[in-house]
């Protein structure tokens, strides 16, 4: 199978560690633009919300990435599994797209959580 991570948090990238198959392929990215051209093949995108931000609590570049998923011709079909941002972290908005958003993670996230999450395809 195969994943793609989108993230600049190394806590969430070290939640990986194990959490995968050993003939599994994780793609691990801070761009998104990146994620989405990573998306041939993959089976499930998991992106970290901060990530996706281009100012800090600007929940604008969240919609940019989106709409840019959305309109890709290959991972728009990828399901894509959020990870929330911390529960103290202020957004100036939440966005919300009707069946945009596969599943949602909350921090703190383990090996654990991305282990369950690669058995939901």
């Amino acid at each position: 199978m195969k994943f793609v991570l989108v993230t600049k948090d190394p806590e969430v990238v070290s939640a990986t560690v194990g959490a995968f198959q050993s003939d599994d392929e994780l793609v691990v990215t801070e761009d998104w633009a990146h994620a989405l051209e990573a998306c041939h093949g993959a089976d499930l995108m998991f992106v970290d919300l901060i990530a996706t931000l281009e100012k800090p609590h600007k929940i604008a570049g969240y919609e940019d990435f989106a709409e840019a998923k959305m309109a890709h011709p290959i991972a728009s079909a990828t399901p894509l599994v959020l990870i929330s941002p911390p529960e103290d972290y202020e957004l100036d908005f939440m966005a919300g797209f009707p069946d945009f958003v596969f599943a949602s993670l909350r921090r703190p996230l383990s090996y654990k959580i991305f282990r369950r999450a690669s058995t939901w395809v």
